[in-house]
């Protein structure tokens, strides 16, 4: 041990957190264990290993600086320092060196690699040097960190987490160099360990046994006790109450049908595995941990969907409409309408509105409906057919204009899911791949292959599974690419492989109402926004764009993804963290002339942001990024004249505008007031450094962009304005009537990274002033 810790480096505390330590023992004896797991020093696993002439105990620890200083001072003092004499049956007992039997134990102390910390058996150590997708068990304390920062390193970390006692589990895909230096740099990482357990493992054991497992799971989770719990809403086939999962969110009066002579019961099962993604998530990461689960939404459930046959086409939006009546019958309850049901009758549509998704835009807007309020629908995107696909690239196929997203997932109003994937490993021995990349779009997932005046779909992507392709094709589904949910059939089956776009969207219903839950003032739009706008694409979607992309390359990942995967942490960080500022209000966006009696704009709302001028100035060539998202329900007109015509289809359009560095507020509203009279005129932001530009942003009813630019920039750019251009409601004729105002949500956030801290309490003490900063522009 003397030259072991010898040899060991310095370690920079201001750079790394420590490092990783394989010890090892000399053979035939046994470390001190207490030793090596004390202040500074971190015992993560020991084990046997057979060695010629005996067995060797091996042990990983992580040191920090001071445990590594530790162990050179118990050196030192086994070279220096005896204990002290004793007395034992009569006789002085000389004193053996200090820390004896620590330093005699150790033959040997090397920094670790990777394989030090991996728990599966050795023969599923990744060998080859490419991208693998490990299960890595973290220090609970340090796990946000570690998630942040392992982007860095080419390390990519999926959304789903699993909590233990002492452990959060995630899955991350790096090679064994990318993984190495991230684990060196970052710390935090107490084991690694092969991806094992997935959806087909409780999907296989016989029923006495998945009972067992339902009730273990049932005994260990708690449901809401909120007087005004937020609802998932299901339009759907019913929702069997049998389950004993199910029954605690789903009372016996919440089990509607749209047409009164349909049975409640889930004949056909989808209901109920959507019901089950909505409370629980994938069961398969439920079933695998011990922890307390607390579920904090409630079911609603309303038959959309006959037991037999399917609705008529011409009543699609009027069975819709008569499903959200019925339930809201009820009484007042904050619902996310979740409806995983599409048409591909209307097909091929090209994003122009249908009749089905003109009615989800009314009833989405409240002008729809027996009451006449908005609400917050989310739509699934449709799934593809995997009988259509061949041995190309499977992103081809799902980007043929015959896989377009269905309708009415192209209504602007509603959240429109698709789908992409995390489940990429398959059993060892199976004789086919995972056919998506990890963190890439799902098979099963349609997307947007449309002309850009019409809205970005889908907006978001959740889990939706992947499939496995053999030698020969079509790739098909697999237990371990799927999810795992309630089966309808309860006890007969307590479990049931589920996927695509349904899964997504119930998944994200799930995410929705415990964000409303959070923030049960805020209003629909401004959940659609806050949700949508905390969404990433992740590194796989990332890399089909060039190293230098400038914003046309961007149009295939909106296509395909949206905006990205949700974080809800994001999420609740943007709606409570004063770097966020959210807007609720209203606007008059057209009027009548008072010199020509015309029909004019009528105002525009102009904010003074409330940054902290001097704390930026400060910052001086530091990034920070700005991103502002704008959300607002439009009424829909979709009469054949406003096919092809935006401005005809929605009855009002906001945009969003900031000011650039050094335009002062005259000179801003010229430019605004030009921009709104000429909407399709030359971009006036493309040399504004945003990210998407306004072919992207000025699109359907909700608009993102985001532009990264010097602190010190941002400063100057405090003036942000939300305007209205043309819709069908500037009309004389209607405007004669009435001057309709609208809601609309606006959300402003700054992220400067690790700068946060810096600027948030100034920030606060601005955000208190901002109402005497609003000012109301007459255009």
């Amino acid at each position: 041990m003397l030259q072991a810790i010898d040899a060991l480096p310095d370690i920079p505390a201001a750079e790394l957190p420590g490092v990783y330590l394989e010890v090892a023992s000399r053979i035939d004896e046994r470390l001190k264990k207490d030793s090596l797991d004390a202040s500074g020093l971190m015992l993560l696993r020991i084990e046997d290993t057979p060695v010629p002439g005996g067995a060797q105990e091996r042990a990983t620890v992580f040191a920090t600086a001071k445990g590594i200083e530790k162990l050179r001072m118990k050196v030192e003092q086994f070279r220096t320092e005896d204990t002290p004499d004793r007395e034992k049956d009569g006789e002085i007992v000389p004193g053996r060196p200090k820390n004896a039997d620590l330093v005699q134990s150790v033959a040997a102390i090397t920094e670790a690699g990777l394989r030090a910390l991996w728990r599966s058996p050795p023969g599923k150590f990744p060998v080859a040097d490419v991208a693998t997708v490990w299960e890595a068990w973290l220090e609970p304390q340090m796990t946000e960190a570690f998630v942040a920062a392992a982007p860095n390193y080419g390390v990519t970390v999926g959304a789903d987490r699993l909590e233990f006692p002492e452990d959060t589990v995630v899955v991350v895909q790096a090679d064994r160099n990318q993984l190495a230096q991230a684990v060196r740099r970052l710390g935090g990482v107490r084991a690694l360990a092969a991806p094992t357990i997935t959806a087909d493992f409780f999907d296989g054991l016989p029923v006495a046994e998945q009972a067992q497992w339902v009730d273990e799971l049932a005994g260990r989770t708690t449901y809401t006790d909120n007087p005004d719990p937020g609802y998932v809403t299901l339009l759907d086939t019913g929702v069997s109450r049998a389950h004993p999962l199910i029954q605690p969110a789903l009372s016996v009066d919440d089990r509607h049908a749209a047409n009164p002579a349909w049975g409640l019961e889930d004949v056909k099962g989808h209901g109920t595995e959507m019901g089950g993604l909505a409370l629980f998530g994938d069961l398969t990461l439920k079933l695998h941990q011990a922890n307390p689960v607390k579920v904090v939404n409630r079911l609603e459930s309303v038959k959309l969907l006959p037991d037999a046959g399917m609705n008529p086409h011409h009543l699609l939006g009027a069975v819709t409409k008569q499903a959200i009546n019925t339930v809201e019958q009820v009484g007042h309850r904050r619902r996310t309408f979740a409806m995983t049901t599409t048409t591909g009758e209307d097909t091929p549509h090209d994003g122009a509105p249908t009749s089905w998704s003109t009615e989800v835009d009314q009833l989405a807007a409240g002008v729809s409906g027996d009451i006449k309020q908005q609400r917050l629908v989310l739509v699934s995107a449709g799934n593809t057919d995997n009988f259509t696909f061949g041995a190309g690239n499977y992103l081809d196929r799902c980007d043929h204009e015959d896989n377009e997203i269905e309708s009415p997932a192209q209504a602007w109003n509603v959240l429109s899911v698709g789908a992409f994937t995390e489940k990429t490993v398959l059993p060892d021995g199976e004789p086919a791949q995972a056919l998506a990349p990890f963190g890439d779009l799902s098979p099963a997932s349609r997307t947007a292959s449309w002309s850009s005046h019409w809205p970005n779909k889908p907006d978001v992507v959740l889990e939706g599974g992947n499939w496995a392709l053999s030698a020969m094709p079509p790739p098909m589904r697999h237990g371990w690419l799927s999810l795992l949910s309630t089966h309808h059939n309860y006890p007969v089956r307590s479990f049931t492989f589920t996927f695509d776009t349904s899964a997504a969207t119930a998944l994200a219903a799930k995410d929705v109402t415990e964000l409303w839950s959070d923030y049960p003032t805020l209003w629909p739009e401004t959940v659609r926004g806050l949700y949508v706008s905390s969404a990433r694409w992740t590194q796989q979607m990332r890399a089909h764009l060039p190293a230098q992309p400038n914003k046309g390359h961007f149009t295939p990942l909106f296509q395909r993804y949206g905006y990205g995967v949700p974080d809800m942490a994001r999420a609740r960080r943007s709606a409570s963290n004063a770097l966020t500022l959210i807007v609720e209000d209203t606007i008059t966006p057209y009027g009548i002339s008072e010199k020509t009696g015309g029909d004019v704009h009528n105002e525009m709302k102009l904010f003074a942001l409330p940054w902290p001028v001097e704390a930026l100035r400060a910052l001086g060539n530091a990034d920070v990024t700005l991103r502002v998202a704008l959300s607002s329900f439009i009424a829909p007109n979709p009469s054949e004249a406003s096919r092809g015509v935006r401005y005809r289809y929605a009855s009002h359009n906001l945009r969003f505008q900031l000011n650039r560095a050094g335009e002062n507020e005259a000179q801003f509203l010229a430019r605004i007031s030009k921009a709104a009279e000429q909407p399709d005129g030359p971009a006036s932001d493309e040399d504004d450094l945003w990210d998407f530009g306004s072919n992207r942003r000025h699109v359907g009813s909700l608009h993102i962009d985001q532009l990264t630019c010097r602190a010190s920039d941002l400063a100057r750019r405090n003036l942000l304005a939300v305007h209205p251009v043309t819709g069908w409601w500037k009309s004389k004729k209607l405007l004669a009537e009435s001057l309709p105002s609208v809601r609309y949500a606006l959300i402003v956030e700054i992220d400067a990274a690790e700068l946060d801290t810096e600027l948030y309490a100034e920030v606060q003490v601005a955000v208190d002033a901002l109402i005497a900063a609003q000012a109301v522009v007459q255009v």
